[in-house]
């Protein structure tokens, strides 16, 4: 995941994690930070916050209406 984490980048970074299989789009938002340095949870986690997003919402909640090919 990108340094910046305003909503935008961290979107995008959960869409390319559920195309890449690493994540379902159903696990809860909380999965990402598997793919973030610890010592960066913080600043994604108040991103997330701040734009209504709990940690528990679940991925599909956070990326939208993205085109799904596979379902």
């Amino acid at each position: 995941m990108a340094s910046n984490y305003d909503l935008k980048v961290i979107q995008e970074s959960a869409f390319s994690l559920v195309e890449k299989g690493y994540i379902s789009r159903q696990q809860s938002i909380y999965n990402i930070f598997r793919y973030i340095p610890m010592r960066e949870w913080f600043l994604v986690e108040r991103e997330l916050e701040d734009k209504d997003f709990q940690l528990d919402d679940r991925i599909c909640d956070l990326i939208g209406d993205k085109r799904w090919d596979n379902d």
